[in-house]
């Protein structure tokens, strides 16, 4: 019981921290919208930063086991058009998961108030995209998928792109549509750019 109240809190505060940041945050209109008092929220965090740096926990475990990262990586695709589909299935799973969308809201709004909401905001929407298909990439070249080129750049390439076009859907959901279907074309023209040995269909 005690685990599901403290997960409710979580969930709370990631909602009112999406939309209200942290500063404009209080732990009465916290606990309210949960049914509890003040003091039933504080017998499970003892404060306000407590209850964000334990979001911020959470963000990382879910944020790894549902989309991936560096120490978790996606399996190495066995042709061009396997790359263009973990790509889709990532933007699908990015665009749309609702606790991904608030907390890319979370980081965009505190990364200039809280250094580990600054560096997990460079890790989710830069180094940690990078790293990931640098080594994608490098498993890729391997099996003769892409040109030997420099990983990392390709990565960087690859990546930046799609980032830029994600966070397009966050700030416009009316163009979501519109921005995913131009990240396939974008994933196409990259890999008819820098394919190797294999073929991808029309």
């Amino acid at each position: 019981m005690a685990n599901d109240t403290k997960e409710r809190i979580l969930a709370a505060a990631l909602e009112m921290f999406s939309q209200n940041g942290y500063a404009g945050t209080n732990i009465r209109e916290l606990s309210a919208s949960l049914g509890l008092v003040k003091s039933g929220v504080y017998k499970h965090y003892e404060s306000k930063e407590a209850i964000w740096n334990a979001l911020l926990d959470e963000m990382i475990a879910y944020y790894e086991e549902h989309f991936g990262s560096p120490e978790h990586l996606p399996s190495v695709p066995d042709s061009l058009e396997g790359l263009i589909q973990m790509t889709m299935q990532m933007v699908d799973f990015t665009v749309h998961d609702k606790r991904i969308i608030m907390t890319r809201k979370v980081l965009t709004l505190e990364q200039f108030r809280d250094v580990r909401a600054r560096e997990l905001a460079t890790k989710h929407f830069l180094t940690g995209l990078t790293d990931m298909f640098t080594q994608v990439f490098l498993g890729m070249m391997d099996k003769g998928l892409l040109r030997r080129e420099d990983p990392k750049m390709l990565a960087f390439a690859y990546t930046a792109p799609i980032s830029a076009l994600i966070h397009l859907c966050d700030r416009e959901p009316e163009k979501a549509n519109e921005a995913i279907a131009q990240i396939e074309t974008f994933s196409r023209h990259f890999i008819k750019t820098y394919g190797g040995t294999d073929v991808i269909p029309e």
